[in-house]
């Protein structure tokens, strides 16, 4: 439990960096923690997302876009109006243009450092 303790607490550090107006794939997320083929795993932390408007799980969709159908905070239409609240356009059927909105992942001038289950950010501008 330990390690996938650390693992969910890799990914919350991860997600919060999203910035709004932006989405990215759980496997984009599960790459920058390291584990390239994680990606269910990065969606099983976030449907047990602790704190769901600090750590913006609705910023991050599937391979091709799609919003989540059970989304763990009130289904695919809340995630949607999350979305959207931060400007983010998903069309009628749930889906995200990737090519407009896709995170580039790159956390710029900080270092995240976990260590026993806590988080620091480190700015290095």
């Amino acid at each position: 439990m330990c390690n996938e303790d650390n693992f969910y607490n890799k990914v919350y550090a991860i997600v919060k960096r999203i910035p709004k107006g932006c989405v990215a794939t759980y496997g984009q997320i599960a790459a920058l923690c390291g584990s390239p083929r994680a990606a269910r795993i990065v969606g099983s932390a976030l449907h047990h997302n602790p704190q769901s408007r600090v750590i913006p799980c609705h910023r991050v969709v599937n391979r091709f876009g799609g919003l989540a159908p059970d989304f763990a905070f009130g289904g695919k239409e809340v995630q949607r109006d999350w979305l959207v609240s931060e400007g983010v356009t998903v069309s009628d059927d749930f889906y995200v243009d990737l090519s407009v909105y896709l995170w580039d992942g790159v956390i710029k001038k900080n270092k995240i450092v976990i260590h026993n289950n806590n988080i620091t950010i480190w700015n290095l501008s």
